[in-house]
């Protein structure tokens, strides 16, 4: 694993290479994934069935094999340990509560000359959830994505999810169950967003599109953009701790661990200013590293992405955090609440050593769809807004009409477009 320090000559660079990792050949990719939607948009139900068979092996005839029924994901639920099944309602209820405080209200005011103005918030009609499903599987992923569209209003929430080799995961059901999923289907890829997206004959388009995927998928949901909404296009996860050296060396290696097991393009990084601590660190990863089952793919992940890095001081600490934008920064030091005023572009914030990124991932509250790769620094985490619409309302009476109108005539003359400026004059002249 790379060791860096601010201090060294060149260290912008190191950093640069670490956070940008191996470029991609996306070229590929995407010719496989425009193909994938050229044929869907155009075959419909047809392709879904013939990629899904080639892509997850199965053996499907017609595409009503696809449907997950209701009766199959209740039974699900009670298929699975009592011990899960409470831990995926007490989830579902705090992530349930978080999200209810974060609905926008509607609102208006009304001016002296009788002039209503006023933001109507309605929730969409339709969303597309996308569970991945080829390496792990992820319940938390379908809570945190379900809960807040139906605390939104959404009227219909549809979920896909690839079952290779036909394997059904009864704890991803039960979570459907528990959030309230209308519908499921057996798809995965850059089928499913372009069956979400363009509909077919069993499936109707929705509105949005959220989800985590693979290549395929993300470049597929950048594809669709602009024929439905997306939530983001997001790359590996990845976490930065900032350390001042009195957190047990265990619990940072951990940390680290469990976000390099993702898969070996996560990132896990260590910043402290305490060149001991950071060693105490790397041994405790050597210790820890073995006993991983997921050994293999966390090696890789920090061997190709992974960092501990020295800094002079606390402030440098907080700019390096700020330049990198990470998806989740976990503030391990004695008094975090003195470091975050001063952090920026974050996708959520751990405050403290007790406070692991994965108790976020799974059932603190907050949604773990989270901005990776430095998008932290322009978007926000998954949340109820993103399931909401805003529509302007504007209701004149014939006084404010006048008003308006006085004001509008010079700007649209001044853009040139005369016809504005009669409608306007129109209402001034009545």
């Amino acid at each position: 694993m790379r060791r860096l320090n601010t201090a060294t000559t060149g260290f912008a660079a190191e950093l640069e290479r670490l956070l940008r990792g191996e470029a991609a050949e996306q070229r590929q990719y995407a010719q496989t994934v425009h193909e994938i939607l050229r044929r869907v948009r155009a075959e419909g139900d047809r392709a879904v069935v013939a990629l899904t068979n080639k892509l997850d092996r199965l053996h499907v005839a017609a595409f009503d094999e696809l449907v997950v029924p209701p009766e199959r994901r209740a039974a699900a639920l009670e298929r699975i340990p009592g011990s899960q099944a409470a831990a995926l309602r007490q989830a579902a209820a705090r992530i349930r509560a978080y999200a209810e405080r974060q609905k926008t209200p509607s609102w208006e005011y009304r001016e002296a000359d009788g002039l209503v103005l006023g933001q109507r918030v309605t929730p969409l009609q339709r969303v597309g959830v996308y569970v991945p499903g080829g390496q792990a599987a992820y319940p938390s992923s379908v809570l945190m994505n379900v809960i807040p569209a139906r605390v939104a209003g959404v009227e219909r929430v549809v979920m896909t999810a690839p079952t290779p080799d036909g394997a059904l995961n009864d704890m991803v059901l039960a979570a459907a169950t528990i959030a309230g999923v209308d519908e499921i289907y057996r798809i995965g890829g850059a089928q499913a967003i372009a069956a979400l997206a363009y509909g077919t004959e069993s499936i109707a388009p929705v509105d949005k599109i959220v989800g985590p995927g693979n290549i395929y998928v993300a470049l597929a949901k950048r594809a669709v953009f602009g024929e439905v909404g997306i939530d983001m296009v997001a790359g590996p996860s990845e976490v930065l701790i900032l350390c001042d050296g009195g957190t047990d060396p265990e619990w940072v290696a951990m940390d680290m661990f469990a976000q390099a097991e993702h898969d070996a393009l996560a990132q896990a990084i260590a910043v402290c200013a305490d060149a001991d601590y950071l060693e105490r660190v790397a041994v405790a990863i050597k210790k820890l590293l073995p006993q991983m089952p997921r050994k293999a793919i966390i090696e890789q992940s920090l061997t190709g992405r992974g960092a501990l890095i020295r800094v002079t001081d606390k402030a440098e600490a907080i700019a390096l955090a700020n330049k990198i934008a990470p998806e989740h920064l976990q503030l391990s030091v004695a008094h975090p609440e003195h470091w975050l005023p001063d952090i920026r572009n974050a996708g959520a914030v751990f405050m403290g050593a007790y406070s692991t990124e994965v108790l976020g991932d799974y059932c603190a509250g907050p949604n773990h769809v989270l901005p990776t790769a430095g998008s932290a620094r322009f978007s926000s985490a998954l949340g109820v807004a993103d399931f909401e619409k805003r529509t302007s309302i504007v209701h004149c009476t014939a006084t404010a009409a006048r008003k308006l109108a006085a004001i509008a005539i010079p700007l649209a003359e001044g853009e040139g477009l005369t016809a504005h400026a009669r409608s306007a004059a129109m209402r001034l002249a009545d």
